[in-house]
Parts: structure tokens; C-alpha cells; sequence
């Protein structure tokens, strides 16, 4: 089952039942193979958009604390080559980003030419936080949604595509997750101090999260909500769309820039010089 993205206007249902996986899934060794076949397959997919060089993308994670975006990242995007990707987190912004546009230190970390860009966190923080915490008037928040549209709408503009995923987990397994951090030394380093301070604000982000998608899934830069409270099908539900995604763009490998003969001439000249010389 491909998910699909949130049509724009539509108010999305971020009640704990959505973020449970749709019945009759497969078992977590299924699904662990779909998805190691889907990110080999992302693999060859990004190669194409390294070497093509004229178009790049940019995959944007959100999500409440313990949702999962790191655990995405490993699976589907850990075996992509370092030299076309780049993976950036946004968090609380320094004095020197608070002196320019809320958008100043999302433009310096954009994709080039032929390049992966991950999101952990992005723009939307700052009509999520600012939100929750009151930390800008309300007509400000209103003038940023119309900024982050006409954002994105720049970037399809100029050949970066744009996927933007929710990961809603629910409250009772966000919880649990936090215990399995409290229990595994090897987990300890994820705890925050703000983990439970924000949990306090549920209500509140729900709510600001419900608003953000509403007005920001756009047919260029879609948000997809993706029920995330079971880890394997989280995974497998992101793959599948970035796979389709990236096949729908048609990539093609360059044709060569050299004379193929004269370089295959220079390659038999050299493979004779060293027979010559171990013999």
C-alpha cells in the first residue's frame, strides 16, 4: 500500500488511532527484507540523480520526540553514497539565525545539484514551536505559512523536489519508547531534558501540527502522514514513497563527455605495458 499525500486544505486526523499501522501487516522479518530491498533500490536511484547533476531533493522528517526520524534515516537512506547526501538538524537558533529571516539557515543547507538533502527537523519548527510556546504574534504565524509555500514553491521552481513527511506516533508509545531509553545504557545519550517539559504541550502541537499540514500540503511539496507507533511499517511506508517518487523523475545516466574508442585504445596500450612488465 502506497501512501498518499495530504490533499491541500484537508485538516488531518492526529488522534493516537492514526498513527497505528492498517491491519494485516506483514511481520517484522517481511517487512525488515521490503525495506532492505527498497533502499537498494534507492541506492541505484540517487546514483542516476548524482550523476544526471540538474536536479536534486530534499526530504523533510518531522515528527514529536521518539517518532523515529533517525530510525528512518538509518534504514532507508544509511546506504546511500556520502558524497550525494547530506543530513542537517534544525534546533533551537542561534543569537546570529535570530538576527536574520526565519528562513536564512534553511537556504545555506539546501541541496545542490544532484544531491540527497535529509531535514531532521526543518523549517517547519518554526510554525511548530514558535506556535505551541507563543513565541511569535499570530499574524506573524499567518504570513510564515504563505512564506513556507511560496518557499517550496521556489524550490520546485528550480529543480529541487520537495517530500515532506509526518511521522505521528501516539502518546502511550512515545511513552514507552522514553522508557526503553531510561532501561538501555546504550540508548541514554537520545534523553533530553525537554522530552517530557514538551509532552506536557500534546494538545498543543497536535493542534499546531494540524495546522501546519493543512496549509502546507501542496500538490509540489506534499506532506505525507505516516502512522509511525510500529517502526518497521513507518520505514517501509517512507521507502516506498521516495522509491516511487524518484522513479516518476525518469533519471537517466549522462552520456559519456570522452571518445569512448580513444579511451578503450588507451586502456588496451596500458593493460599490453603491464603484461610487458610482469613478465
Amino acid at each position: 500500500m502506497l501512501l498518499t499525500p495530504l490533499p491541500l486544505g484537508a485538516v488531518p486526523d492526529l488522534g493516537d488511532a492514526a498513527a497505528a499501522p492498517p491491519s494485516g501487516i506483514p511481520d517484522k522479518d517481511a517487512l525488515r527484507d521490503r525495506i532492505d530491498r527498497l533502499a537498494g533500490r534507492t541506492a541505484k536511484l540517487q546514483t542516476a540523480l548524482f550523476a544526471e547533476g540538474t536536479r536534486s531533493l530534499l526530504v523533510v522528517l518531522q515528527g514529536r520526540d521518539a517518532a523515529g526520524k533517525d530510525g528512518v534515516v538509518r534504514h532507508l537512506f544509511g546506504r546511500l553514497n556520502p558524497m550525494g547526501l547530506q543530513l542537517t538538524s534544525f534546533k533551537v537558533p542561534t543569537p546570529v539565525e535570530l538576527r536574520h529571516d526565519f528562513l536564512w539557515r534553511i537556504k545555506r543547507q539546501l541541496p545542490r545539484a544532484g544531491e540527497i538533502v535529509i531535514f531532521n527537523r526543518s523549517h517547519y519548527e518554526d510554525v511548530l514551536v514558535v506556535k505551541v510556546h507563543g513565541l511569535v504574534p499570530e499574524d506573524h504565524l499567518a504570513r510564515r505559512y504563505h512564506q513556507l509555500n511560496s518557499f517550496e514553491h521556489f524550490l520546485t521552481d528550480n529543480d529541487t523536489h520537495v517530500l515532506k513527511f509526518y511521522l505521528h506516533v501516539s502518546k502511550e508509545e512515545q511513552l514507552r519508547r522514553f522508557k526503553r531509553r531510561l532501561d538501555d545504557p546504550k540508548r541514554h545519550w537520545k534523553i533530553s531534558d525537554a522530552d517530557y517539559k514538551e509532552r506536557k504541550f500534546w494538545d498543543a502541537y497536535t493542534e499546531a501540527y494540524e495546522e501546519a499540514l493543512s496549509r502546507c500540503s501542496t500538490e509540489r511539496a506534499p506532506w505525507f502522514i505516516i502512522p509511525s507507533d510500529c517502526k518497521w511499517f513507518r520505514n517501509l511506508a517512507v521507502a516506498r514513497i521516495v522509491v516511487h517518487y524518484l522513479e516518476g523523475l525518469d533519471l537517466q545516466l549522462p552520456a559519456p563527455t570522452v571518445d569512448l574508442e580513444t579511451i578503450r585504445k588507451e586502456y588496451e596500450d596500458a593493460a599490453k605495458e603491464a603484461a610487458v612488465e610482469r613478465s
